[in-house]
């Protein structure tokens, strides 16, 4: 099950309770999950546009486009950044190459004065190899050498990016244990990963955590 790995602290100290959902196992969203002051759509190992082989695709697109038309604070990670991107009308497909281990992505103008401003010179972690285009009435807040949107936001209450920030040392290596197949198909070397990832990983940790505190605090008030 994904986690919120380097994010959680974060929540926990900014005075928010954590509950997970897992929609993939067949978890019954809770009660109040419209209503939530926050939510985070975390990663899947499935295709966004592979919803006739897993049939819960279609259930998070729809909950996920339910709170997105309330207005409602939402943040995506990879399969989340992409889901949103389905559930506000954008195609989601796979990209033109597999992006495993860590890579810069440049924020734009708009996402200069934004909380991924943390990210500019920090490389950040992938793991992905579908895209979006960007959703309508959203703004492009980061692009790379290989994917032109890496990140975008609503106004100060909805955010996706297509990168890792969760991704703590631990959840790194059970990835690459779990997915070595994906990994080496894709022509990376696990142990070239997990020294960029001794190397770069703290970096990025705290670029993550200072993202989130300032997406966080610019929320809207209820």
């Amino acid at each position: 099950m994904a986690h919120l790995g380097n994010l959680e602290p974060v929540l926990l100290a900014e005075g928010f309770d954590v509950q997970y959902v897992d929609v993939a196992e067949g978890d019954d969203l809770p009660s109040n999950a419209s209503s939530a002051d926050l939510l985070i759509v975390l990663g899947a190992s499935a295709g966004v546009y592979e919803g006739e082989r897993y049939p819960f695709v279609a259930t998070e697109i729809a909950f996920v486009r339910s709170r997105l038309d309330s207005r409602r604070p939402t943040l995506g990670v990879c399969f989340g950044s992409q889901v949103m991107a389905a559930s506000l009308g954008a195609e989601v497909s796979p990209g033109d190459t597999v992006q495993v281990g860590f890579r810069p992505v440049v924020p734009t103008d708009a996402g200069a004065s934004s909380a991924v401003r943390h990210f500019s010179g920090v490389p950040v972690l992938q793991w992905h190899g579908d895209t979006f285009t960007l959703p309508k009435g959203a703004t492009r807040l980061a692009g790379s050498s290989d994917y032109a949107n890496e990140a975008f936001g609503i106004e100060n209450w909805a955010m996706a990016v297509q990168f890792h920030p969760e991704i703590t040392a631990d959840m790194h290596e059970e990835w690459l244990e779990s997915d070595e197949e994906y990994v080496r198909g894709a022509g990376y070397d696990p142990a070239m990963l997990r020294h960029d990832y001794d190397r770069l990983g703290p970096d990025m940790r705290r670029a993550s955590q200072s993202f989130l505190t300032e997406w966080l605090r610019g929320l809207p008030t209820a």
